[in-house]
């Protein structure tokens, strides 16, 4: 069993930034693939980022290329999402996610364990 527990959202201004941590209990962390998926309302679940268990591979959904970076510390059982340049688009509750079985997948059903997410609010 894996816990998530995720950190770092607000309410943060359009051309902001925020970093997100995702905690995980276990000692078989570095194991699992990781990824960060976020909900606004009225809309379906969607991938944000994805990163490996070495942290070698990463995947990215096209609306955040290059203003999101997923990361993780096998060390201190976290992975994290920086965000910056944040747009009101990006107004969602974010959730991370752990997938035991091999492969980055940008399905949510193919992720064993959810965090209870965490509100990330950008004003225009």
């Amino acid at each position: 069993q894996v816990q998530l527990v995720e950190s770092g959202g607000g309410l943060v201004q359009a051309g902001g930034s925020l970093r997100l941590s995702c905690a995980a209990s276990g000692r078989t962390f570095s194991s699992y693939h990781m990824a960060w998926f976020r909900q606004a309302p009225g809309k379906e679940r969607e991938i944000v980022a994805a990163v490996s268990w070495s942290g070698g591979s990463t995947h990215y959904a096209d609306s955040v290329k290059g203003r999101f970076t997923i990361s993780r510390d096998n060390a201190k059982n976290t992975v994290y999402l920086q965000m910056n340049s944040l747009k009101p688009e990006d107004t969602a509750v974010y959730s991370c996610a752990a997938r035991i079985r091999s492969g980055i997948v940008v399905s949510a059903y193919e992720y064993d364990y959810w965090g209870q997410g965490t509100q990330v609010t950008v004003s225009s």
